[in-house]
C-alpha cells in the first residue's frame, strides 16, 4: 500500500525516485521519491516508455527513453546482469502533483538467474531469481 507523500506548494528542486521489482513478470514495481516531497508510490507500466506513479494523493505520469547499455548472460551459470541509462521527463500529474513537471536521468540494475530448459539458459521462461533497481534524480517544479 502507498503511504501519503508530502510537499510544500511552488517548490521546485532535485527529486529522487528509487524503483524496486524481485518480479520478471510483475507491471508493477515500488517507488519511493524523496527531495521536493517524500512518498510511496507504485509505478504501473502504462507502455514500454510510459509509467504511471500511483501515491496515496495523487500520480505522476513519466515517458522515459530506452536504456542503453551493457547486457550479459553467463552460459555455465545462467547468470544475467543489465546494466543501463536513460532519460526521463514528468509530463504531468494528479491531486497534490497536478502541474507537476521535470526531467532527469536514470540507471536501471538487473541481477537475475536465468531459468534452464534442457540443460540451457532459457530466455522464454520467468528467471529463478531477479532483483532490479532503478535510480533516477532531476530537477522537478509543482506550482
Amino acid at each position: 500500500m502507498a503511504a501519503a507523500g508530502t510537499n510544500s506548494a511552488g517548490m521546485s528542486g532535485i527529486e529522487h525516485f528509487q524503483l524496486m521489482s524481485t518480479s520478471a513478470t510483475a507491471t508493477t514495481s515500488s517507488v519511493i521519491a524523496y527531495g521536493v516531497f517524500t512518498g510511496a508510490a507504485v509505478d504501473h507500466e502504462v507502455s514500454n516508455s510510459v509509467d504511471k506513479f500511483v501515491f496515496s494523493n495523487g500520480t505522476i505520469r513519466v515517458h522515459h527513453s530506452a536504456g542503453q547499455g551493457p547486457q550479459s548472460v553467463n552460459p555455465k551459470t545462467c547468470l544475467l546482469r543489465i546494466n543501463q541509462h536513460g532519460t526521463y521527463r514528468i509530463t504531468g500529474g494528479t491531486g497534490k502533483y497536478a502541474g507537476i513537471s521535470g526531467h532527469g536521468t536514470y540507471r536501471l540494475s538487473i541481477l537475475a538467474i536465468a531459468a534452464r530448459s534442457r540443460g540451457q539458459c532459457s530466455q522464454s521462461e520467468p528467471p529463478v531469481a531477479f532483483h532490479e533497481v532503478i535510480n533516477a534524480s532531476g530537477p522537478v517544479s509543482l506550482p
